[in-house]
C-alpha cells in the first residue's frame, strides 16, 4: 500500500494532468452542439470544388425562405376571415314613422337597409380586397362574401352620397344625411380569435419541402457553378445530413470522434508547453487556468450561436490572447488562441471565414500589445483589432457576393462591440489573479510603487538596504532589457529581494551608519545564522504582506547556494576546519533568467561599495570576478540563461558602475 501511495505521490503531476485533460475533453464535447458537420463547403455563384456529388440517401428539397414566406403571404390573402353579423335592424325611431316628413323617414329607412344589406364594419380593417369573408350569426355561417364588398366606416359618407344620387333625392338632403348619421350603427364585428386560428392552421399545413431527390442522383458535378437551384438542393442535403448523421445508431461513435479531435488540440498545448516552457508545464495551476479559459470561450460562443449566430463576432475572442499574454509569453498566447479558434470552428457557421478572421486578429493582438499595464496600449490594440476584423470581413463579403450592394452596415457594429468587450480584460485579469494566484504585469507595476506599505517600512527600518535594493532594481531592469527578459519582473524582484533584513537591519553593513559593527560582539556561528536567516525572514514577511510567489522566488534565490565568504574565510584560518555547508545559503539556485540577473546585480552592487579609487580596469575585473565566482559555483545551472547573455549583462553592469562612480577619461595636459 505504501509503495502505491509513493508512486501516486511521485506521479502526482502526471496524474493531475490526465484527470484535467479528461474533464476538459468531456466538458468541451458536451458543450458542442449535437449536430453533424457537412464535409463539403460551397458558396453561391462559385464553382463546386469537390468531386461529383451523388445523393447518399433519399432526401427532400427544402423550400427557400423566400418561397416559404410567399406561401405564407398567399395564405394570409386567401384564408377566410370571420365577422359576427348582428342582422342590421332598423332603429324603432325610423320604423315608427313619427317624423313629420314621411318622405325623409322613408329615404332614411331605405338607405339604412342598403347599408345593412351590404354590411357595415365596426372598424377600417386592412384586409385584401378579395379576401374571403364569412358572416356568423349565433356561430353559424349565414353568408360568404369578399372583403371588398363590405362597407368600411371611412367609406360611409361616399356610400350615402351615392345612394342619395341613385335614389334621385333632391329635397331635404341635409336632413336625410343627418338622420342617417344619427341612426346608422355597425352590424359586422371582427372575430379575431377565430380568424387567426384559421390562418395559423393553414400556415401549419404548409409543407417545408417542394420535392424529392432520390439516392444516387447526381446533384452537382465538379467545376459546375453553384446557382440558386443547386444552392437550395445542397443546403437541403446539408440539413438532412446533419439530422441523419446524429441518429441513435452512430451517436456514440461521433461523440468518440469529437473527443479524439478535442483531445488532440488539448494535448498539443501540453506538448508545446513541455517543449518551450517547462515552468508552465510543471505548474498544474497554470495548466488549469489555460484549459479553463478555453472551455469558457467555447461555452460562451456555443450559447451565442444558439441564441443568434449573427452575434458571434460580437464575442471578444481576442480577450483570450490578451489574458494569456498578461500571465505568460507571446508564444503561449498565440498557440493557445489558435487551438481555441480551431475548436470553435466546430460550432460557428462559415467556419473557415471565422477561423481566418480570429487567427489574424489574434496575431495583431499579440503583436500590438507590448505593455498591457499601459492603458493607451490597450486602446490602440482594440482599435487595430476592430479595423482588422472589419477589413477582413469586408474582403470576404466581396469575394462571396462579388459586390457591396447587399452588405449590411450593422454587421460592422458586431466587430465594434467585440472590440469594446476586449476592454474588459483589466477587471478580468484582476479576477483571475485572485482565483488562480497568478501575477500579471499590471500587479507587478503596482508593486514597484516605493510608497507601498512594505517598501515604505523597509525604507524606515533599513534605509541602507532600501537604497541598495533601488540600485539593484535599476541595474536589473537595464540588464533584463538587453537580454529580452521581463524587465518589470526583474525590477520588482530586486526591490523586494532583501526585505528580510528588516528584522535585524544593523547586522548588515549598508545600515551601519555609526560605524559600529554588532558582529564584533557575536560568534561567527551567530553572525552566519543572522545573515543566512534574512532569506527565510524575507519569505515570511512577503507572505504576511501577500506578496505573490512570483516575486518571493527572488527572495529565495538571490543568494542561491553561495557561501558567506567573510566568515567562512575567517573561520578557515582557525585550527578547527569549518563545515562548509554551515556557511551556505539553503537555496534554491536561480531557475529563471530574471532571478539569475538579480543575483548577478545584487552581488556586483553590494561588493562595489568596497572599491577604492575605481577606474575602468578595476570595475571590469571586479564585475568579471563576482560573476565568475557565481558561475564557478554552478549558481546558474538551473536558469535558462546563456553565456552570451551573461557577457551582455556584464557589459551593462560595467557601464552602469562607471556612470555611478563618475569615472572620466583623463586627457593629457
Amino acid at each position: 500500500m505504501r509503495n502505491i501511495l509513493n508512486k501516486l505521490y511521485k506521479n502526482y503531476n502526471f496524474i493531475y494532468k490526465i484527470i484535467l485533460l479528461s474533464i476538459s475533453i468531456y466538458l468541451i464535447v458536451s458543450i458542442f452542439p449535437k449536430t453533424g458537420k457537412f464535409k463539403y463547403s460551397f458558396e453561391n455563384g462559385k464553382p463546386w470544388q469537390s468531386e461529383n456529388l451523388y445523393a447518399p440517401f433519399d432526401f427532400a428539397i427544402l423550400k427557400t425562405d423566400e418561397d416559404y414566406n410567399n406561401e405564407i403571404n398567399l395564405i394570409k390573402d386567401n384564408t377566410n376571415v370571420y365577422f359576427y353579423y348582428s342582422g342590421g335592424l332598423i332603429p324603432n325611431e325610423v320604423l315608427s314613422n313619427n317624423n313629420s316628413n314621411d318622405s325623409i323617414n322613408h329615404y332614411i329607412k331605405k338607405i339604412l337597409t342598403e347599408i345593412y344589406d351590404k354590411g357595415y364594419l365596426d372598424s377600417n380593417y386592412d384586409f385584401n380586397f378579395n379576401q374571403k369573408v364569412s358572416l356568423l350569426l349565433d356561430n353559424i355561417i349565414v353568408s360568404n362574401s369578399n372583403f371588398g364588398q363590405l362597407l368600411k366606416p371611412e367609406k360611409l359618407s361616399f356610400f350615402i352620397n351615392n345612394s342619395i344620387i341613385k335614389n334621385k333625392i333632391y329635397k331635404n338632403v341635409d336632413e336625410i344625411k343627418s338622420g342617417l348619421y344619427k341612426y346608422v350603427k355597425p352590424n359586422l364585428y371582427y372575430n379575431q380569435s377565430l380568424s387567426e386560428n384559421a390562418m395559423n392552421d393553414a400556415i401549419l399545413n404548409i409543407s417545408m419541402y417542394r420535392g424529392m431527390i432520390d439516392k444516387q442522383t447526381l446533384i452537382i458535378s465538379k467545376g459546375e457553378l453553384v446557382d440558386k437551384e443547386k444552392l437550395t438542393i445542397l443546403k437541403s442535403l446539408e440539413k438532412e445530413y446533419e439530422n441523419e448523421n446524429w441518429s441513435s445508431g452512430n451517436y456514440y461513435l461521433i461523440i468518440l470522434a469529437y473527443s479524439l479531435l478535442v483531445s488532440l488540440g488539448l494535448i498539443m498545448i501540453l506538448l508545446f508547453l513541455n517543449m518551450y516552457n517547462r515552468d508552465v508545464y510543471l505548474n498544474n495551476n497554470k495548466i488549469t487556468f489555460i484549459y479553463f479559459n478555453i472551455i469558457l470561450m467555447i461555452a460562451i460562443t456555443t450559447f451565442v450561436v444558439k441564441v443568434n449566430s449573427l452575434f458571434v463576432y460580437a464575442i471578444p475572442i481576442c480577450i483570450l490572447p490578451l489574458i494569456l499574454k498578461a500571465f505568460f509569453d507571446s508564444r503561449i498566447s498565440f498557440f493557445v488562441h489558435t487551438v481555441t479558434v480551431l475548436l470553435l470552428g466546430f460550432i460557428v457557421p462559415n467556419n473557415f471565414e471565422y477561423i481566418f478572421l480570429n487567427i489574424i486578429a489574434g496575431i495583431v493582438t499579440i503583436l500590438s500589445v507590448s505593455d498591457l499595464y499601459k492603458r493607451a496600449n490597450l486602446f490602440i490594440a482594440v482599435t487595430q483589432i476592430t479595423v482588422v476584423y472589419i477589413a477582413a470581413y469586408f474582403s470576404f463579403f466581396v469575394i462571396h457576393e462579388g459586390s457591396i450592394d447587399l452588405i449590411k452596415i450593422e454587421n460592422f457594429g458586431f466587430f465594434i462591440l467585440g472590440g469594446l468587450g476586449t476592454l474588459f480584460v483589466h477587471p478580468l485579469i484582476y479576477i483571475y489573479e485572485k482565483l488562480f494566484g497568478l501575477v500579471s504585469d499590471v500587479s507587478l507595476l503596482e508593486l514597484t510603487d516605493t510608497n507601498s506599505k512594505l517598501l515604505k517600512l523597509l525604507s524606515e527600518k533599513a534605509p541602507g538596504t532600501f537604497n541598495h535594493s533601488l540600485s539593484v532594481a535599476n541595474l536589473a531592469e537595464a540588464a533584463a532589457n538587453e537580454v529580452n527578459a521581463n524587465s518589470l519582473l526583474a525590477r520588482v524582484g530586486a526591490l523586494y529581494h532583501d526585505i528580510g533584513k528588516m528584522n535585524n537591519p544593523l547586522y548588515f553593513s549598508e545600515n551601519q551608519l555609526t560605524g559600529k559593527n554588532p558582529h564584533n560582539e557575536l560568534t561567527s556561528k551567530e553572525s552566519v545564522d543572522i545573515i543566512l536567516n534574512h532569506v527565510i525572514n524575507g519569505i515570511e514577511i512577503a507572505r504576511k504582506y501577500n506578496i505573490p510567489d512570483r516575486v518571493i522566488d527572488f527572495i529565495r534565490t538571490h543568494h542561491g547556494t553561495s557561501l558567506v565568504y567573510y566568515f567562512y574565510e575567517k573561520d578557515s584560518k582557525l585550527e578547527v576546519k569549518p563545515n562548509k555547508e554551515d556557511y551556505m545559503y539553503s537555496g534554491p539556485k536561480p531557475f529563471s533568467k530574471e532571478t539569475a540577473i538579480v543575483m548577478m546585480c545584487d552581488g556586483v552592487e553590494a561588493a562595489s561599495k568596497s572599491l577604492k579609487n575605481p577606474d575602468f580596469n578595476k570595475i571590469n575585473d571586479f564585475v568579471n570576478m563576482i560573476i565568475g565566482r557565481q558561475i564557478s559555483s554552478d549558481q546558474f545551472i538551473n536558469a535558462n540563461i546563456t553565456f552570451k547573455e551573461i557577457e551582455i549583462i556584464k557589459k551593462v553592469l560595467i557601464n552602469k558602475l562607471i556612470n555611478i562612480f563618475h569615472i572620466r577619461i583623463e586627457y593629457p595636459q
